[in-house]
């Protein structure tokens, strides 16, 4: 919107301003800009409080501290108009603010952010995807309680009511979902087919396992009480499995989902995609314009993963080596340790020369795990931070199904992504600078977090990471899927792509196997928009990259440029070029 750009030239002139960071200007003194500091610091404060409190069942992706540990969030009808009272109150107040009154740099990047942040969820309203939020991906309620449940803490007697209570609490959430769903056909918002016998699927899978072996047992297996294990046990057969017996079954037999895979067969599904893409990857690229940039960023990387099959494989056939590569067992891995041994000693290497390509490397420590039986063909992997403290590590999940169907190719790369210098270190570095407001350290834009993943793979070839060519054609793969998501999700969201033209894409241009190419489909099938984070972050932080090197020369400082970059947390790509702009300045004579 004109007015948040405008608002966005005021960030980089008073970032600009300041002659170092973290320093930050002397008040003026001036009574309007007091008022203005305390009441948007304020603003912020209630926003990430008032977000987490509304959604505590996302907060193992961040690390908040302070979200409600007793249940998960109301999402009924009423509660949701409360929480969209509450957003507009916020962002009218925001508005009604002279951004020249703001005195110091550090509000101003919270003034910008939080209205930017709140502008961009009342956008995506327009999707109502509370109606149709049938989801097989980390968006999907079986996803999120098995990860928040994961890092429930069942140590003091209030923490062991506090997680029966969440526990029990899964039965009104999946009552909320149906009526949500129920509500959701009535007006014509539906999800996909595809995705409704997906999520079923992983329902029955989740009914079906024994509860010492649930993934959402984990209070219960950490804990040494025999009563309470015993009552926790008690309720995840007696409440938590009948619930989800009964979500599944009104899926099954109450549902009829759309048959294409994209949110175009809803109401205003073109507006919701625009939407989505805002909110997502920050930026105001139409469908039409990512599937373009896709279909161009396709060609070139096709180009440099001829040059290798040429030089190393010792063909000019890259479709052809690509499928050799997902299915002949010298590329497959032979089980799941196999995998998580190749994973993990990659993981390391990063760990060990991170410090040589950043000023500031937060000692934090991470986990690989394989992701649980029900969503092991989730595919990929998934980090979800630790805590601000550090007594609770990052971890990477990753998903294992049929390692014997999964290329070698591309899991150096992604677990860099995952790892250093990817997630573990961007998220650990915003989540523990303590000088930062809480709203950098705890929300997250996909355009610069996901964008930062897929830039570190890139890195990490600099970084001299990857053991093979085969691992740098991996990554060159890896780069082709956010490339086809491009292409992609724009195809099946927009322009009428099938799901069956969807997969023959990846699978043309990708080393991905059917399992985990059909998985991610259907992931971008239920998050519109959320794929083209990745490319398009990645090209913005090259384009920044490219611009500092010209502008500085030899004054040009990669450890202090990526510190730039991931200092304040995933902000707008628009604050980061911002940030960057200032950067340069202050290295100038």
């Amino acid at each position: 919107m004109p007015v948040i750009r405008a608002t966005i030239c005021i960030l980089a002139l008073s970032l600009s301003a300041c002659s170092e960071r973290p320093a930050e200007p002397e008040s003026t003194g001036n009574p309007e800009s007091a008022i203005s500091d305390a009441r948007i610091d304020q603003i912020a404060n209630e926003f990430v409080a008032a977000y987490y409190e509304h959604y505590p069942e996302t907060v193992y992706e961040i690390g908040y501290p302070d979200a409600p540990m007793d249940r998960f969030g109301d999402h009924s009808e009423a509660s949701t108009a409360a929480w969209h009272k509450q957003v507009d109150n916020w962002l009218a107040e925001l508005n009604a603010i002279d951004p020249a009154t703001v005195d110091s740099a550090a509000t101003a990047r919270t003034y910008v952010f939080a209205r930017e942040k709140l502008q961009s969820i009342v956008d995506r309203r327009i999707c109502k995807t509370e109606l149709w939020n049938i989801s097989p991906t980390w968006t999907g309620w079986q996803y999120m309680f098995a990860s928040t449940l994961a890092i429930q803490p069942a140590g003091t007697v209030a923490e062991k009511q506090a997680a029966l209570a969440r526990l029990a609490d899964i039965e009104r959430y999946l009552e909320t979902e149906i009526s949500n769903l129920r509500r959701g056909q009535d007006s014509g918002y539906t999800a996909g087919q595809n995705n409704v016998d997906a999520v079923a699927a992983k329902i029955t899978s989740l009914v079906e396992t024994p509860a010492e072996e649930s993934p959402f047992f984990s209070p219960a297996a950490r804990s040494d009480d025999a009563e309470f294990i015993a009552t926790y046990t008690d309720v995840l057969q007696s409440t938590v499995v009948p619930a989800m017996t009964t979500y599944r079954d009104f899926l099954l037999n109450d549902y009829d989902g759309h048959a294409g895979p994209g949110v175009g067969a809803n109401p205003n599904g073109a507006e919701c995609y625009a939407a989505s893409v805002r909110y997502h990857a920050s930026t105001s690229m139409d469908a039409q314009e990512i599937h373009r940039t896709g279909l161009s960023e396709m060609a070139r990387i096709q180009s440099e993963m001829l040059q290798i099959a040429q030089e190393t494989f010792g063909t000019d056939d890259v479709k052809g080596l690509l499928a050799e590569l997902r299915t002949n067992p010298e590329y497959t891995f032979n089980d799941e340790q196999h995998m998580l041994d190749y994973i993990r000693a990659a993981v390391a290497r990063g760990k060990a020369v991170v410090g040589d390509w950043f000023a500031h490397v937060p000692d934090a420590e991470m986990e690989i795990v394989a992701a649980p039986p029900y969503d092991k063909d989730s595919g990929g992997g998934f980090y979800s931070a630790g805590s601000a403290d550090g007594s609770r590590p990052g971890t990477y999940t990753v998903g294992t199904y049929n390692p014997t169907t999964i290329s070698i190719a591309g899991q150096e790369a992604t677990a860099f992504h995952e790892s250093y210098p990817g997630h573990h270190l961007q998220m650990a570095t915003a989540l523990m600078n303590e000088s930062s407001h809480p709203i950098f350290r705890y929300m997250y834009v996909s355009g610069s977090g996901e964008g930062w993943g897929l830039y570190a793979e890139k890195l990490a070839d600099e970084m001299g990471l990857y053991s093979s060519e085969l691992d740098r054609l991996g990554m060159l793969s890896n780069e082709a899927y956010r490339a086809a998501r491009l292409v992609i999700d724009p195809g099946i969201h927009v322009l009428g792509w099938s799901r069956d033209e969807a997969i023959q894409y990846m699978l043309d241009h990708t080393t991905q196997g059917m399992d985990g190419v059909t998985s991610e489909i259907d992931r971008y099938s239920a998050v519109p928009g959320q794929a083209t984070s990745y490319l398009l972050g990645s090209l913005e932080i090259q384009r920044l990259r490219q611009h500092a090197e010209e502008t500085l020369g030899d004054a040009f400082d990669i450890r202090e440029f990526h510190d730039t970059l991931i200092r304040d947390g995933s902000v707008t790509l628009p604050m980061m070029g911002a940030a960057v702009e200032a950067w340069i300045r202050r290295q100038q004579p």
